[in-house]
């Protein structure tokens, strides 16, 4: 079927309306009429191809809500009208140890993203939640509680599960310690979920300003981080610390702030930093510094009813899909509060 959407055509290149052709229901497809679609950094860094790889025509949007419009002749989970969601991720291998753990984030055989990606069993590009529609196997699509605002839910597809997974991987529970590095799309929600989840909760900001937003969001604490009295008070306070920023920056400051047997967890800087990190205070406090990426379907599906019952939603700015450009631009240049949410009914505007 022929779709309308938004699309980079080129490397940098302003996005702009194309039409192309979505694959007819396969056995176990989902068809669903995309009625919302958050704005992820990481679109920002596809489009500019500053990753590598980059597939044009690119339909950007991994954190698609909708409804459900048709089903395959072998879907079951899924029937016309439920509220459902697509995250980063349409398919995987679905046979090696990672997938077959609920782990699908870490196929071995890599998975296929929603878009700039190959269909594993035609070789098509996929193309993401810019868009009227979309078609994904029914195993890659989630519930969306009736308690969640849609709006408010698509950016917990990406910047929810990508903080929700190591809270549940470090086992946070009542009376954890954690701190939160940064306070954008995914700051934000750390601090939302783990302090649901009981922790007492600190952000780390460079930024004097965001202690208001912060407290309201969670936090029990805020620290500046460019204060060395403030950060040699915290040292050896956190059994977990989640770094959501999303460049290239210095973590040796944080390591001494984690308790003896803490982690530092890295879901939002992807590359090489510059900085090399002392292992110094990582021997001498059997502290480490990890990685997380987003997370699991089984995950996921786990988060969003967590979300449901706490009535926990992403802070989101809604925007017409023809002011995405404008919005790269702010988000390039951390112009923004906290995430913003695509209204696809403008594509028809």
């Amino acid at each position: 079927m022929e779709v309308l959407g938004f699309a980079a055509p080129g490397e940098k290149q302003a996005l702009a309306p194309w039409r192309f052709s979505r694959r007819a229901l396969r056995a176990d497809d989902v068809q669903i009429d995309v009625k919302f679609c958050g704005v992820c950094h990481s679109d920002l860094h596809q489009v500019d191809n500053d990753w590598g790889g980059s597939i044009y025509p690119m339909v950007p949007g991994h954190e698609v809500i909708g409804i459900v419009s048709a089903v395959g002749p072998k879907a079951v989970r899924f029937k016309v009208g439920d509220r459902v969601g697509v995250g980063c991720m349409v398919d995987s291998c679905q046979s090696c140890e990672p997938c077959g753990q609920g782990l699908e984030q870490y196929c071995e055989a890599v998975p296929t993203y929603t878009y700039n990606s190959l269909d594993r069993r035609d070789g098509t590009p996929t193309y993401g939640g810019y868009s009227e529609q979309i078609v994904v196997s029914e195993k890659f699509v989630v519930r969306i509680p009736d308690a969640l605002d849609l709006a408010g839910a698509a950016p917990l597809l990406c910047a929810g599960i990508t903080t929700w997974s190591p809270l549940r991987h470090w086992k946070v529970h009542a009376g954890s310690r954690v701190g939160v590095i940064g306070l954008g799309g995914l700051g934000h929600m750390a601090l939302k979920l783990a302090k649901a989840l009981g922790a007492h909760v600190t952000l780390f900001t460079r930024s004097p300003s965001k202690e208001a937003d912060a407290r309201r969001l969670g936090a029990d604490h805020v620290v500046l981080s460019t204060d060395r009295a403030q950060m040699k008070a915290v040292a050896g306070g956190f059994d977990l610390i989640i770094d959501t920023a999303p460049n290239d920056h210095d973590v040796n400051p944080y390591i001494p702030t984690l308790a003896l047997d803490g982690t530092l967890v890295l879901v939002g800087f992807i590359g090489k930093g510059k900085d090399p990190v002392d292992t110094v205070p990582l021997i001498f406090g059997r502290r480490s510094v990890a990685g997380s990426i987003i997370g699991g379907i089984r995950e996921t599906q786990e988060m969003l009813d967590f979300c449901g019952k706490h009535g926990i939603h992403a802070e989101i700015e809604t925007i017409k899909i023809q002011e995405i450009n404008e919005a790269y631009k702010r988000m390039a240049n951390s112009d923004l509060r906290h995430r913003y949410v695509i209204d696809i009914a403008s594509l028809r505007a």
